[in-house]
């Protein structure tokens, strides 16, 4: 056997040095591809899991999966995309599969699907007010005369039916507006121009129990749409005459809306002596109502007539018989 001269020993030592460089520039290299791949699915807004398709182990998974482990074990490989109801939310499933590895995905979609319904439900609702709309107007028209007409006795009954007609006529134009959208046609007028309006609202609302209605006595000038923020301020009413007159521990009640200027902005309080919100997760919720005679539209479309008038309405932190409502001055 021959000797190994220094030259070619050398030689051999140096390719064993370009062999371990070469092979630690790799392992960089694979170690920072693994990273910003991981990085890659960590920035992914879905859950993804990426799994080993002889056992089913978990290769890859980003912290919106580690969140739905409970989900994984639901799911199975399909060709097609899917969509699944887990704790109260719904996900759409897709999946696809690369030599050993199979990977899952799961899209929260539940907002979407919850905007779906709305505007199928918002559209068989104006529907259904566009068909009842002809025989309530003439409903109402033919009280009108019958309460002409009829012996004094018997005018309560028509004025209970007038009341039941207005509150019907109140949800038909609500319910158009909802899947219209709300539009303002602003000008200048006084407080006390909208709180006439208040007070014929009250008046044609029915209620049993002997409530006290407290609303601002000064005059001040408002810009805005009046029969808009009169639908908003009549939706607030009515809600807090149908909390007075749920509250089974007293024969009375009270009303009050507070008013105040502050840096460009009207700031309301609507007050009352009913029973309190139960789930203040659906106020907002069209088509949920918290009551039982509401439609899940009067504080849906009371925030967005706010906000058109460049405020917003929210829940008073202090107490949950109170919402604060705050317009624009200008």
């Amino acid at each position: 056997m021959s000797e190994i001269t220094a030259e070619e020993l050398n030689l051999l030592i140096e390719q064993t040095y370009k062999v371990e460089n070469e092979f630690n520039e790799l392992k960089a290299s694979y170690a920072h591809l693994q990273d910003t791949v991981e990085k890659v699915v960590e920035f992914l807004p879905n859950a993804i899991w990426i799994l080993n398709s002889d056992d089913g182990t978990v290769f890859l998974q980003n912290s919106h999966a580690r969140e739905l482990w409970k989900l994984l074990k639901l799911l199975e490989y399909k060709e097609d995309d899917y969509e699944i109801k887990f704790e109260n939310r719904s996900y759409l499933i897709k999946s696809s599969s690369y030599q050993d590895k199979v990977m899952l995905s799961a899209t929260d979609i539940t907002e979407q699907k919850r905007k779906e319904n709305l505007a199928t439900m918002g559209q068989m609702a104006a529907h259904l007010s566009h068909e009842i709309r002809n025989p309530i107007g003439a409903i109402s028209l033919m009280s009108s005369t019958l309460k002409k007409r009829v012996i004094p006795e018997n005018i309560p009954i028509v004025e209970e039916i007038q009341k039941s007609v207005h509150r019907i006529e109140r949800i038909i134009k609500a319910t158009l507006m909802f899947s219209k959208g709300v539009e303002a046609k602003k000008r200048n007028f006084m407080w006390s121009e909208l709180r006439e309006a208040l007070d014929m609202s009250i008046e044609y609302y029915g209620y049993s129990k002997d409530i006290e209605f407290v609303l601002p006595e000064d005059d001040f000038e408002l810009y805005g749409d009046k029969d808009l923020l009169d639908m908003m301020f009549s939706n607030f009413i009515a809600n807090a005459i149908d909390a007075i007159e749920a509250d089974e521990e007293t024969e009375e009640g009270r009303v009050e809306i507070t008013h105040r200027v502050q840096d460009d902005y009207h700031f309301f309080k609507i007050y009352d002596t009913g029973v309190g919100i139960d789930n203040e997760k659906e106020l907002f919720e069209a088509f949920k109502s918290t009551k039982l005679k509401g439609n899940g539209l009067g504080l849906v479309l009371s925030r967005q007539i706010a906000q058109v008038h460049g405020g917003d309405v929210k829940l008073c932190s202090e107490e949950r018989k109170c919402f604060e409502v705050t317009l624009a001055c200008k």
